[in-house]
This record gives structure tokens, sequence and C-alpha cells, in this order.
């Protein structure tokens, strides 16, 4: 134990000084060279050149605004709404999100609906009284129903020999029966277009800039152009169908049928060194949500639109609005030189040729031939006139 002490103490009493030995070695040579050339590449080719460590980096900022454009007719649906018009008021709900929006491309219409008593719809959970008519509580609503319960069990009127809760709710309630139509109701929403308006700027460099080229004055170019077509690529105006192909979608009638959800990008990646007016974004496209769920695929909701009948009684249209749901993400960064950031991946590169000198002194000490005549010019321990004997030795001079 006592020597463990001393062992300790000693340390205090110590001090290590780099000791300089300089090796001719033509092997041991080649791997310092080796390995300093390597670290110097990774510094200059990677953090400088390709990272981009010369330059000062700022976030892009903006906003982004959509406007849609197109009519369509709906056809393929088993009510009066057949052949009805519908513009952008009526397809794009809401009419306004931030950085995003909604078309409607596929419908389940019920229509006239009344406040009432009618039968809940069998294929609501807990609504089939056929065997129990029991279940069917007064005053208490289904979890997933459209009313609540008269406490009565009738026939079904949509599903014969069954029966069904009496409920009072908006009446009809929606059959849910009917599927989506295929062919989708507004099939032709895949000629739409947007307009997607874009401002952005980044606030370091003072630099602003928009999606709309400069370089175009006359207001009828973006009456007459379009993203993708021929090699423009910096219309801000997108045909949906352009939009969806560009996701991978094989054609615009598997996502119109369902729904979905499609993320547009628009990237500012920008070098202020160079021209400014460079400066343009690119767009990509990705869907979301997966073509091959199986449980819940798609995008829809429900809304309606009230109105009174011709009797002055508060009537409603409930819309199952099945469509594509588009989110505009923003996103890039701006570069411009700075010596700051230039010094500071030097200094770090300069700190890095150190690692060198650590690898080369591992091979040279523990893994060449030679490792053992190295290890005994490298280590060299001298005792001054007041060094530390230790305990003991101290104790027998005395």
């Amino acid at each position: 134990m006592a020597a463990v002490v001393s062992k300790v103490i000693s340390v205090f009493f110590e001090y290590d000084t780099p000791r300089i030995v300089h090796i001719k070695s033509k092997k041991v040579g080649i791997i310092n060279r080796f390995l300093q050339l390597c670290i110097i590449g990774y510094v200059i080719g990677y953090a400088i050149i390709f990272k981009k460590g010369y330059q000062d980096f700022d976030n892009v900022q903006g906003a982004v605004t959509t406007k849609l454009k197109g009519v369509a007719q709906t056809h393929n649906l088993t009510n009066n709404t057949n052949g009805r018009i519908w513009d952008v008021a009526d397809y794009v709900v809401p009419p306004q999100e931030n950085n995003a929006f909604f078309v409607i491309t596929n419908l389940i219409i019920t229509d006239e609906q009344k406040i009432g008593i009618c039968e809940e719809d069998i294929r609501i959970p807990g609504a089939n009284c056929t065997s129990d008519p029991k279940v069917c509580k007064e005053n208490e609503p289904l979890l997933a129903g459209d009313g609540f319960m008269t406490g009565k069990c009738i026939n079904s009127s949509r599903d014969k020999g069954f029966q069904t809760c009496e409920v009072k709710a908006w009446c009809p309630t929606e059959d849910g029966s009917l599927k989506a139509p295929d062919p989708p109701a507004l099939r032709i929403a895949e000629n739409f277009t947007v307009f997607i308006k874009n401002s952005i700027e980044f606030p370091k460099f003072n630099v602003k800039r928009r999606n709309i080229p400069k370089t175009v004055n006359n207001e009828t170019y973006l009456k007459s152009c379009r993203f993708d077509i021929g090699d423009n690529k910096l219309c801000p105006i997108f045909q949906l169908k352009t939009i969806v192909l560009n996701t991978g979608t094989p054609d615009f009638k598997s996502i119109a049928l369902k729904g979905g959800v499609i993320q547009i990008i628009i990237n500012w990646d920008c070098n202020i060194d160079y021209n400014v007016e460079d400066c343009i974004p690119e767009y990509s496209f990705r869907r979301l949500d997966s073509d091959e769920d199986i449980l819940s695929k798609g995008y829809n909701f429900r809304y309606a639109h009230y109105y009174k009948d011709q009797t002055g009684v508060e009537t409603r249209t409930l819309y199952k609005a099945y469509g594509i749901k588009f989110i505009v993400t923003l996103q890039g960064k701006a570069g411009k030189f700075s010596v700051v950031p230039l010094i500071i991946n030097i200094g770090s590169g300069l700190a890095i040729l150190s690692v060198a000198t650590i690898l080369c002194d591992i091979m040279v000490l523990y893994i060449l031939k030679a490792k053992y005549l190295y290890r005994d010019k490298k280590y060299l321990q001298v005792e001054g006139d007041d060094a530390y004997k230790g305990m003991d030795d101290e104790d027998n001079e005395n």
C-alpha cells in the first residue's frame, strides 16, 4: 500500500516534455507524408471547397401563396348533382390555407338533409339491432354514428331483412354502402393549374428574390407558360397532372379516386458570390402517403352546404370529399464569402494535422520491426538533483 501511495505522490513531482526524434526511414517517411496529404486533401477538398467552408450562410425566409384555375363538370354521381359546374370556389376547400391547398377530385353526396327522425346506417358499429333491439338506447349517440338514438329498432329501408336503430339526426343519414365513384367525379381536375407565387429573402445578405423571372415583363407570359412544358423550369404555373406524375404516381386517376397527400418542395440554394440573378428556385415533388395502403387509404373529409328549402326549413347538402392535399415546403440557404469561416476551417485543418503525428508514433513505436529501437530513442528519463525518491528511499537516506 505504501508503494502505491508513493507512486501516486511521485506523479505530482514529474514533468513530461516532447522529445523530437528525427527518424530517417523511407517507410516511416512515406506513411507520414501520405497521412498528411490525406488530411490536407480532406480540409481543402472537402471542408473548404466542397462544403464551401469559405462562406458564411443564411437560411431562406419567405412566403408562399397559391391560386388555382380550372372548371369541371361532375360525372358518375347518383344524384341530381350530375352535370353540375364546379369552379375554384367549389372544389378548393378551404379557400385559403397556410402553405397548402386542397383540390376535390371525387365525391359522395347526400342531398337535402333536414333535422328529423330516420334510420341509422346499419354499417355504423352498434346500429344493427336485428338480433337485439335493446342495443338502441334512448338519448344515447353511437360513437361513429350520425345522431342520438330514440330507443326504437326499425326495419332498414336500405338493407332489406335487417333492422337498425332509429336516430334523431340530419336525415337521411349518409349511406355507408356508397363507394367513391370510379372514374372520379372530377377527373378533369388533372388539367387544373396552380400558380405558386413565392417571395423569399436572405436577411443576412439583404437579398430578396421571387420565383417569377425578372426578365419577363409581358403579362401574357403567366397566361401561357407551364412548368415542365419544353424546357421551361422557371414558370411558376403547374398543371396538377404534371405535379402528380413527377411524384412517381403512375397516373392521375389512381390518386384522384381516393385522394392523397403531395409535397411540393421549393428549394433556394444560392451562391451570392456570383450574380444574384442566378439565384433561382428548384422544384421537386413527392407523395407523402402510400398508394399501397389498405386501411384508410387516401385523403377525405366531410363538409356541408347549408340553405333553406322552399318552406323555410334549414337544409344541407353533405359532401364526403376525396381529393389531393398539396403541402408547399420552402427550404434552402445562401452562401457568401467570409474571412471568419475560412480562418476557422484552416485553423481546424492545422489542428487535425497533429493526427498524422499521432498515427505515425503508433506505427513507429508499436507496429514496425524496429519499434524497440525507436522506443528507446523516443523516451528518455532524466532525474534532477531534487527528484522525489519515494518514502522508503527518503527514510533510508535519513
